[in-house]
């Protein structure tokens, strides 16, 4: 059964927070302190979004680490009409999965937006891990098993998705074709047994839950999406309301999710809003807007000439913090010892990364940008992914980013060129004054 969850009171509660440190309205949009600087000598082949490419732009990864032998560990990364593409730690291409249709009798080629890794599901009568996508195209997840052998197998994920699957936003295909559909996703496993995925949806603001149902028959279904609305506009100090500029039908969407697994919270960016924390299950609590981008406030208005969002005020005063820069995109959780942890958010519109922390009141420590080893560094993140794990030679952990664009060497510059960079977590950890602890991660069978 479908069931919307109310928002209720998080509206108020969550706009109390949305100001400057100071607690007042700025002189204008706050300026970053300077980021630290980490390196990245790692990268995988580039991404071409064109018709001899298969129109692949890389956009959301994975890490999945293997529980024996880390060195056997894959990165999965979404390719949206590319399809799936597997990479080692080396950032070898190991598989390329093809956008293929639905398996549904509307079924269109997928186009897959976001991935996450649910662990240890019982499926058709064995224990398997499972790469899970948002497939815009057709409204709804697609689930991948995880070869045990991780970087050792010849094909590391086997499609398992059950046929004929409800759509997640849309009643139909009908409005399916409008597109307003499943977009960033994350999995949540608050107890042995259950697991659930969290899904956005593109150009709205609403988000998702939705259980994952191991079938007997060795495939994957999901039941039970219940949907929470959050807020399109926001009341200001001064007692107007902003409302973030969009093109016409379209609001300010949610991508980037992560959960934090234990407490059962789930961080999300809101794109051209900013950062939130979101109890779960959906509507136990009520959300809270945890930062905001720079120019937070600033009431624009779109010129369909252009396209664009135009300033009312041509020195528009912003009431957004100095970490974000819309677009806020891809978000994660690195979990410290005890209760410690980081939450890291790509300020996609500097090319920075934010880091928060977990407990309280999730206050900022710091950012940082990422600069090449002999690689180009990284512009325009989207998706990221981190991990606690020792992960090969990735002893403290190991973050993986996406790259746009892509402007290595031997990269054509006429062409839309991304791909994903790995980032030794011990740098960023030095860098900001963080710690490091591998002894607790998102695998449910560690804990």
């Amino acid at each position: 059964m479908r069931r919307t969850v109310a928002l209720a009171a998080a509206v108020p509660l969550a706009l109390t927070l949305a100001l400057p440190a100071t607690g007042a309205p700025s002189a204008g949009p706050s300026r970053p302190h300077a980021p630290a600087v980490v390196t990245t000598d790692n990268e995988t082949p580039v991404l071409y979004d064109d018709d001899e490419g298969g129109n692949a732009s890389g956009d959301d990864p994975a890490i999945w680490v293997h529980p024996k032998h880390s060195d056997r560990s894959i990165v999965i990364v979404t390719a949206k009409e590319g399809g799936l593409r597997v990479y080692d730690l080396d950032s070898r291409e190991l598989q390329s999965l093809p956008g293929t249709p639905a398996p549904r009798a509307d079924g269109v080629d997928g186009r897959y937006n976001n991935v996450d890794i649910a662990y240890g599901l019982r499926v058709g009568g064995r224990t398997v891990d499972v790469a899970v996508a948002s497939d815009r195209y057709n409204d709804q997840l697609r689930f991948f098993t995880i070869d045990p052998a991780g970087s050792r197998a010849a094909t590391p994920l086997r499609e398992v998705t059950a046929p004929e699957q409800r759509f997640l936003f849309s009643p139909d295909r009908e409005t399916v074709e409008e597109e307003q559909t499943a977009y960033g996703v994350a999995v949540w496993q608050p107890r042995k047994g259950e697991t659930y995925a969290v899904v956005t949806r593109e150009g709205a603001t609403t988000v998702a839950t939705a259980r994952i149902t191991p079938r007997a028959d060795g495939t994957i279904a999901y039941t039970g999406v219940e949907h929470l609305e959050m807020p399109d506009s926001f009341p200001l100090p001064d007692g107007d309301t902003w409302v973030p500029c969009e093109e016409p039908g379209v609001g300010p969407q949610l991508e980037g999710v992560a959960v934090d697994q234990r407490s059962d919270v789930l961080y999300a960016t809101q794109e051209d809003v900013g950062l939130w924390r979101i109890p779960l299950p959906l509507g136990s609590g009520d959300p809270r807007l945890i930062d905001e981008v720079a120019d937070f406030g600033i009431h624009d208005v779109y010129d369909e000439e252009t396209e664009e969002c135009v300033p009312v005020d041509p020195d528009p005063p912003g009431l957004g913090g100095p970490n974000l820069v819309a677009d806020a995109e891809g978000v994660d959780v690195y979990y410290g010892r005890g209760r410690v942890g980081y939450v890291i958010v790509s300020s996609q519109g500097d090319d920075r990364f934010a880091v928060y922390s977990t407990m309280g009141h999730n206050r900022p420590l710091g950012t940082f940008r990422v600069a090449g080893d002999g690689v180009d560094e990284i512009n325009g993140s989207d998706g990221l992914a981190v991990t606690n794990r020792v992960v090969g030679d990735y002893r403290e952990g190991l973050l993986v980013t996406h790259d746009e664009p892509e402007t290595g060497p031997g990269v054509d510059p006429e062409r839309d060129a991304t791909n994903f960079s790995y980032v030794d977590w011990g740098q960023v950890a030095d860098a900001l004054g963080l710690q490091v602890s591998t002894d607790w991660g998102n695998d449910p069978r560690l804990r």
